[in-house]
């Protein structure tokens, strides 16, 4: 009787301790479950932040060709003789307006997706601390 006392307290305390170790592996698992889905987050943030950038620089680009333009017919409005032109904004004034105003487009969106890029760090977010802990308090000696 005694035995069977001392059996049930030890097949108790392997269950609990079974138990206790299968949770653990269980919040491991989650733990970096959770943080791939919040890498995997930034990551998305990171490709949105490189697309607005692209865009503006695209954009700007086609604003510095205009404004390329711009000095060519500059250059051609200089040389010319005076009053054969009959419009009232020269044609280089023109090409400065539209080249100014894309190069400033794309400036803007350029900045806006360097400002999204600056908030995109995957490595630093709550749940790759949390695993940082928890492996460091796995792995400590006590």
């Amino acid at each position: 009787m005694a035995t069977e006392v001392q059996n049930r307290s030890e097949q108790s305390l392997s269950s609990l301790v079974g138990g206790i170790a299968s949770d653990v592996q269980d919040l491991i698992k989650q733990q970096f479950q959770l943080t791939r889905r919040e890498i995997e987050e930034d990551l998305r943030k990171g490709k949105e932040a490189a697309l607005f950038l692209a865009l503006g620089a695209a954009v700007a680009f086609l604003g510095a060709i205009a404004l390329c333009l711009m000095v060519v017919h500059l250059m051609h409005w200089l040389s010319s003789p005076v009053g054969t032109d009959p419009a009232v904004l020269p044609l280089w004034a023109c090409h400065a307006i539209v080249g100014v105003a894309l190069f400033a487009i794309g400036g803007i969106i350029a900045y806006a997706g360097q400002q999204k890029l600056k908030s995109v760090n995957p490595l630093h977010n709550p749940a790759t601390e949390a695993l940082k802990e928890n492996v460091q308090w796995l792995t400590t000696p006590k």
